[in-house]
């Protein structure tokens, strides 16, 4: 009996210890806002606008002068995960699966979970949605959101909440941002990782009334430096959405606080990418999309309280691939990297130390452009040179000025690609993965489709488009798709459909396997988003899609086609089509 005690004190002991240990263990918070550029903050000097709340993050934290993040925003999430350059996981693109992560990378929330963290991403993922791309099957156990690269709708839009289709609630950021605070109130007493990937300022341009009002019709007194290029209204509308987000910092950092867990938590905030339009940037040169300064350059602000010596300027350059290294030096995690890290750790620059790094460079690519950086010059992507301390808008090449510094980023430029850019096949050969057996839902969406014949795209863009004039049994959806485990499958389709449409036949197919369904209900809401506009969307117009259970198909493993088509047409069309869900039953 005596025995017995004694082994039950010293388990009690022991369990105490490690929630002990694991409560010491610092929490990490990152936010990270999509198409904010630079100069869309008021602690860098722009006086159109006001970001209280991510200003003093700075003013009690550590602000990175010079860090740099990818032109656009599946490669900047891919290199914060894996602290790898982007193409070395093979995301070369924004849809279609181009911006997938490959599955031998290790995940930032991998290696948190791992270390006892509890993991939650709530917002844009854009680095794959099919398990094992969604974000539950890397290192997030809980995950609220979207994981294609834009939406159409940010008031209470369809979203999904570990693979289950959900509405939202309230305007996007908000809803995010409340499911964050809810998060950590949870988590308080536990190490906890969270990853808050906003989607504004992305187009399309929306923002409640409260933020729109101040700047409907304002004056702005800082233009871009082309500022015939500049669409007023799209730049009173991001300034408005990045005071929303503000805001919603401000809400984050307030129940941090409130919880008295401040000293023991670490939060980030940058953006993916240059500005979404020729705005105010401090004069630099570029804008989304470009691997120019103006394209790659963010604010990076890490807050500590309590570790960090507030109001502390760094001007040594950085980048995303350095975040994952940075946040396991700070918070004392060894992990075992299977492949090498291209980031380094920034913990010597943030907390002092030995933080020499002579001759780094950083490398930016997109779009068959890469530029380098280093700590005085960019080459950039026509192998101009420019002294970026002396020349930050990039107006003078000082190639013939410095021969030998232009020589050395040329063939630094050269290798690099030889050696990262090789890693990316020719062809992209990855089929979009169906049924994981260890995950429920499976979503095959419009956007990573292929339509033939009749059958047309919502909008160039594919991201958040539906297929439409699908007029012909002639016409087929067709994916490229691997069943990766046997199984029965409950279908729903989401669809739109007029009264005069309906009674048409479809099937869906893998294989020798099939299932027929039947549009038995009308359902024609109009096309939205244009209400809510606060400027001209490039995206296309969205709506609600109703969904519909076909019933079950069992589906065996193995590669094929994932075939929808009609089978009869009694009316002028079959329907509007935007989402397959497969649920394994």
């Amino acid at each position: 009996m005596k025995e017995l005690l004694y082994l039950l004190i010293l388990t009690l002991f022991f369990i105490s210890c490690e929630k002990s240990d694991n409560h010491t263990k610092p929490n990490v918070v990152i936010i990270l806002s999509d198409d904010q550029g630079w100069g869309d903050l008021s602690i860098n000097g722009n006086t159109n606008l006001h970001t209280p709340n991510i200003d003093n993050l700075a003013d009690n934290g550590v602000i990175f002068d010079r860090f740099f993040v990818c032109p656009v925003c599946s490669p900047t999430r891919a290199e914060l995960l894996t602290g790898r350059y982007h193409p070395r996981g093979g995301v070369y693109s924004t849809s279609e699966g181009g911006e997938r992560l490959d599955l031998d990378e290790t995940t930032i929330a991998e290696v948190f979970k791992e270390a006892g963290y509890s993991t939650a991403a709530y917002g844009k993922w854009h680095n794959g949605m099919q398990p094992p791309y969604h974000p539950n099957a890397r290192g997030f156990e809980d995950f609220y959101g979207f994981c294609s690269g834009h939406w159409g709708n940010y008031f209470s839009p369809m979203l999904e909440h570990n693979g289950e289709i959900v509405k939202g609630n309230g305007f996007i950021i908000d809803d995010l941002t409340e499911k964050g605070i809810r998060f950590i109130e949870k988590n308080k007493g536990r190490p906890f990782f969270l990853y808050l990937p906003f989607n504004t300022p992305h187009s399309p341009m929306q923002v409640p009334d409260r933020w729109w009002g101040k700047f409907e019709g304002a004056k702005l007194e800082k233009l871009n430096r082309d500022p015939e290029k500049e669409d007023l209204q799209h730049t009173r509308a991001a300034l408005a959405m990045c005071e929303n987000i503000d805001w919603n910092v401000g809400r984050l950092i307030k129940k941090i606080k409130t919880l008295g867990i401040e000293e023991n938590t670490i939060i980030l905030y940058f953006s993916d990418n240059g500005p979404n339009g020729w705005r105010w940037n401090g004069g630099m040169k570029g804008k989304k999309g470009s691997t120019d300064e103006g394209g790659v350059r963010s604010p990076l602000i890490i807050k500590w309280d309590g570790k960090i010596q507030p109001g502390k300027s760094i001007h040594q350059i950085a980048g995303v691939i350095d975040l994952l290294p940075t946040l396991t030096d700070l918070t004392g995690i060894n992990f075992n990297f299977e492949k090498p890290l291209d980031g380094i750790s920034l913990k010597p620059f943030i907390l002092g130390g030995d933080s020499k790094t002579d001759g780094r460079l950083l490398f930016s690519h997109w779009g068959k452009r890469t530029s380098v950086r280093s700590q005085q010059f960019r080459l950039d992507s026509e192998g101009r040179l420019f002294d970026m301390e002396n020349d930050p808008g990039q107006t003078t090449d000082v190639s013939e000025l410095h021969p030998g510094i232009a020589k050395k980023l040329k063939q630094a430029k050269i290798t690099w690609e030889n050696e990262v850019l090789a890693e990316l096949p020719d062809e992209d050969t990855r089929t979009f993965p169906i049924g994981h057996p260890d995950f429920k839902f499976t979503q095959i969406p419009a956007r990573d489709g292929t339509p033939h014949g009749n059958i047309k795209r919502s909008n160039h863009f594919p991201n958040c488009s539906f297929f439409t004039n699908w007029v012909s049994t002639e016409d087929k959806i067709t994916w490229e798709g691997e069943v990766l485990a046997d199984g029965l499958f409950e279908v729903t389709i989401y669809y739109t459909c007029p009264e005069k449409d309906v009674g048409a036949t479809f099937e869906l197919s893998f294989g020798q396997d099939k299932l027929t369904g039947k549009i038995t209900e009308a359902y024609n809401p109009p096309l939205t988003g244009m209400e809510h506009d606060r400027a001209k969307r490039i995206e296309s117009y969205v709506k609600d899609f109703k969904p519909l259970n076909i019933g079950t198909i069992h589906l065996k493993k193995g590669n094929g086609i994932l075939t929808l088509k009609a089978v009869d047409i009694p009316g002028s069309r079959v329907m509007d089509f935007r989402l397959l869900m497969l649920k394994r039953i």
